[in-house]
């Protein structure tokens, strides 16, 4: 298939890298203009380098720190500003941190939270009014896809940041969609969860172990065995992006393994 996302415009924060960057590449190839933000700038506009290249006009790259309400609103400002409209927002920014309870430092819950969570939450209140306006002038259906994790549904003994963290993305996408639904915006909101998949924030372990034990040691711990790769959390933002998804909002999608079965 190609065109899924055909004169849809997009903006993906966390894009300079990792499931981001996979996430830009294909919401191009199918046919969206798409603004990559994060705040690595030059990473940003490097993958919007990289897409121009095959798609020309395709893409921009915006510096912006999820965490501030100024930066979000430059970032959509810069959207509306290039490609005249919003219909796809994917939250994709986020940290993660792997740390006993008791080690955990307030400043380092803070740090968690508002990255993973009140970035989320300021991308939502900020971007609604703006997709609704591009949904109604364009009959375009919008669409917010939350990248939560699954770690928002399975908790670990050493994550409690991470897990509330995304956790609560895990609910506040079903809020925002019962928001829309209520306010007759065209638009939905789903949340993404991830196992683990081979970005940078495995990097942790892979400087522990190496790149190939470390991957071995969590793909065990997988019922198919393997860790996933950034394009499959790509093709299912992809599907929540684009109108195929239409009857699907307040939902939850597990790109697991099958860990979350056991």
């Amino acid at each position: 298939m190609t065109g899924r996302v055909e004169g849809k415009i997009a903006l993906v924060t966390g894009g300079a890298q990792g499931l981001g960057e996979a996430t830009a590449h294909m919401l191009a190839r199918e046919g969206a203009r798409v603004a990559i933000t994060d705040i690595n700038e030059k990473g940003a506009q490097a993958v919007a380098e990289a897409i121009n290249a095959k798609h020309p006009g395709a893409a921009i790259g915006v510096g912006h720190d999820v965490t501030k309400e100024t930066d979000w609103t430059f970032a959509l400002d810069e959207a509306l500003r290039v490609f005249g409209g919003l219909h796809v927002l994917v939250n994709n920014a986020g940290i993660g941190l792997t740390k006993d309870l008791e080690d955990i430092t307030l400043d380092e819950w803070r740090t968690v939270h508002a990255i993973d969570l009140d970035g989320v939450f300021l991308g939502c209140k900020l971007a609604v009014s703006h997709m609704a306006k591009t949904v109604a002038a364009t009959g375009l259906g919008g669409s917010i896809v939350n990248i939560s994790s699954i770690s928002g549904i399975i908790a670990g003994h050493n994550m409690a940041a991470y897990n509330s963290a995304k956790a609560a993305v895990r609910h506040l996408s079903k809020s925002v969609a019962l928001y829309c639904a209520r306010k007759g915006y065209g638009i939905r909101s789903n949340s993404v969860h991830p196992v683990f998949i081979a970005t940078p924030i495995l990097d942790p372990l892979v400087q522990r172990y190496g790149k190939e034990e470390a991957y071995a040691k969590l793909g065990r711990q997988v019922p198919l065995g393997t860790i996933g790769q950034p394009d499959d959390i790509a093709y299912a933002v992809l599907y929540l992006a684009s109108d195929e998804s239409r009857f699907v909002t307040g939902a939850e999608l597990k790109v697991d393994g099958g860990i979350s079965a056991m």
